[in-house]
């Protein structure tokens, strides 16, 4: 399958985002066997977790290796890394390296609340942990996925700062840059307004990752692609559509 040929991409995050719902323990024959499913269902990427937070994804991105995928690439998820620390000696970021992938998923604060009250840093240095982090795995042959999180709750605070979150990420060659509704909360008609703007002043590929918090997953979603919006972070737990 030829990825370039798809009008939208899917990166599927159930072994990483789902792991996280409540009730919910992936043994590591369950990440492989979903692992499987997924390339049999032609996703783009599966996350396959987060190798610097706990021994079993670095289990897996070790066991996966042995699976012959078709369809999907397998990816590394992580944080920007942290202040004061230089790339090359940031354990998360090493530990993506370890695990051999060819694109990392990095997130990184876009609301200058989280900024400046739990990283507890300046808001340039936010900047210059997105562009150095990115720019790192960047220089060792690593494609990226930046993960703008709290995009939108930014966005409507502070969209200037947002805005600059999106174009650092951007100058560090960023090969997709997702709006995340982390806290699932954003309404649809404002999900509309705010991609309309943001495809206005960015160039880079576009991502929406919608929490359902407030039940509004996939309307924010539909409504994010049909403004063009060409990759689609989803979840079993984040996208379930209803049954009859």
């Amino acid at each position: 399958m030829d990825r370039n040929e798809l009008d939208v991409e899917i990166l599927d995050t159930t072994l990483r985002d789902g792991a996280q719902t409540s009730g919910v323990s992936f043994s590591l024959q369950d990440k492989l066997s979903i692992t499987q499913k997924l390339d049999e269902l032609g996703v783009s990427y599966i996350e396959g977790g987060w190798p610097g937070s706990n021994p079993k994804d670095i289990e897996y991105f070790k066991a996966v290796k042995s699976l012959e995928l078709k369809n999907s690439e397998v990816v590394a998820f992580g944080s920007t890394k942290r202040k004061g620390i230089p790339s090359e000696k940031d354990p998360n970021l090493n530990s993506i390296l370890d695990s051999e992938v060819e694109t990392a998923v990095i997130f990184g604060k876009a609301w200058t609340l989280h900024v400046t009250h739990v990283l507890k840093i300046s808001l340039k240095d936010n900047l210059d942990l997105i562009y150095e982090t990115i720019n790192f795995l960047r220089s060792h042959g690593l494609e990226v996925i930046f993960d703008a999180e709290h995009f939108f709750d930014g966005y409507k605070e502070d969209p200037d700062y947002a805005l600059k979150v999106l174009k650092t990420a951007e100058e560090a060659k960023a090969k997709v840059i997702v709006l995340a509704d982390t806290n699932g909360g954003t309404l649809t008609h404002e999900v509309d307004k705010i991609v309309r703007d943001v495809k206005g002043k960015v160039d880079a590929t576009l991502g929406i990752h919608a929490h359902n918090d407030s039940g509004l997953a996939v309307a924010n979603t539909l409504i994010a692609v049909v403004n063009g919006v060409k990759h689609v972070p989803v979840s079993y737990t984040h996208l379930t559509l209803p049954t009859n």
